[in-house]
């Protein structure tokens, strides 16, 4: 393994001043329409939690430990059902497994709508998670294949901020909800919406195919050439890859849902803010999410995944610590929620290109469903860690988020600093 800032050649380069998007293919743009959409109403689906959490701590009286109980629980299923994903993705195909993720998040965020104790939300909250991290391991694959090099990193980085605009749907829908509906009821509309999404399959259906670079690489398999076994990502030469990679993404996805999951609730207990004014708050970390995530795909592209990796890394983990545990005025904290959520949320903008361009064509859904969500999976503890520091340590809930989130980032430049630059790499030859 390399340890220094080393930068593979971005092959195929696409010439300056070029307009990307104009240059897909129909298919290309199809495949990047339904990422994107699909990512969307994933977050749509995910951050219902978090908004309706102030919610369920007055109406059943939860404690913050049980609140971070379910929040772990579903990021632990979404670790599983990525990784489950990613396998049959590589023996199924992209396209179809994709459709049965989107299926299975729809109906069981649905299902979380009609839960009448704690107990039963714990139990279909914790099923969503399984289509919810299937979803992102198969979609990101999918269009990592499909696009070519030049224009990967930007392509899954664009994808990816589609997450900022189903989070933002999120919050406006709540805000309306629960301003014109009783608490009661406003919750629980909020996780009845989450069937919408099933809509989007019959799109998928009709418009998009698997990449060619899947088909060959299967035919490749049946016919003896490579290895077609997923536990290959475990083996000799291929492990240490495996790894590393997966602790890059606990610490990324441990930082991110250490604030993410519990800043609603920080917002509203511990900086005293209404549900409209909590709401202002929150979009403005999720417009600094949504350029953070464009700019974190150019950077990906023009700096390398490692380089772009390590500086938001370091910009999270300031802006975090500001953020949480710095006495600072709630116009200063405003402002503050551009920059967090930039650094935070285009810190996965080379994710998808990065984990692509690491395993091999039989292994790449295996190999990126299993690191992406080992790192889930381990970084979903961080919640409910948050919420035993709060109720058990007697921390404020500021203290306890800065404290998860600084350990966590400082894992993603350590672990960086090890792994190879892959930037531009032809997935044709891998």
């Amino acid at each position: 393994m390399k340890s220094t800032l080393d930068a593979a050649p971005a092959a195929g380069d696409a010439p300056a001043g070029e307009n990307w998007l104009r240059t897909l293919n129909p298919n290309e743009k199809r495949t990047l329409a339904a990422s994107f959409s699909g990512y969307a109403v994933d977050a749509f689906d995910y951050y219902t939690l978090p908004l309706v959490t102030p919610i369920l701590l007055s109406l059943w009286g939860m404690s913050k430990t049980e609140v971070g109980l379910i929040g772990t629980a579903t990021l632990v299923a979404s670790a599983i059902g990525g990784w489950a994903a990613g396998i049959l993705a590589d023996i199924y195909g992209r396209v179809r497994i994709l459709q049965l993720t989107i299926l299975v998040f729809a109906i069981f965020t649905f299902a979380c709508g009609l839960s009448r104790t704690p107990e039963e939300l714990l139990i279909a909250r914790t099923l969503q998670g399984l289509g919810f991290g299937g979803e992102w391991a198969v979609g990101s694959v999918l269009i990592a294949e499909m696009i070519r090099p030049a224009y990967r990193g930007k392509a899954v980085g664009l994808v990816q901020s589609s997450w900022a605009i189903g989070w933002g749907a999120a919050v406006l829908v709540s805000m309306a909800l629960f301003s014109f509906l009783p608490p009661e009821i406003s919750w629980r509309a909020m996780f009845l919406l989450g069937l919408l999404p099933a809509l989007l399959i019959v799109f998928i259906r009709r418009s998009i195919r698997d990449p060619e670079i899947y088909v060959q690489s299967r035919a490749a398999v049946a016919r003896g050439e490579r290895s077609g076994n997923f536990l290959a990502i475990f083996k000799p030469g291929m492990l240490g890859t495996t790894v590393l990679a997966s602790l890059l993404f606990t610490g990324m996805q441990g930082g991110y849902y250490a604030i993410g999951v519990w800043l609603p609730t920080f917002l509203k207990n511990e900086r005293h803010l209404t549900v409209l004014g909590s709401g202002g708050y929150q979009f403005m970390f999720i417009v600094g999410a949504f350029i953070g995530y464009l700019c974190g795909a150019y950077l990906s592209d023009r700096l390398g995944r490692r380089r772009a990796f390590i500086l938001f890394a370091i910009g999270a983990g300031s802006l975090v610590y500001a953020y949480t545990l710095l006495p600072i005025t709630d116009g200063l904290m405003l402002l503050l929620g551009f920059p967090l959520g930039f650094f935070m949320s285009g810190i996965f903008s080379g994710a998808g290109a990065f984990l692509a361009e690491l395993f091999p064509n039989e292994l790449r859904g295996s190999g990126q469903g299993f690191c992406y969500n080992f790192g889930r999976g381990i970084g979903a503890t961080f919640p409910a860690l948050v919420g035993v520091l709060s109720d058990r340590m007697h921390l404020p809930l500021g203290t306890a988020i800065g404290v998860c989130a600084a350990v966590a980032y400082a894992m993603v430049v350590v672990v960086a600093l090890c792994l190879p630059e892959t930037r531009g790499r032809d997935l044709r030859q891998n």
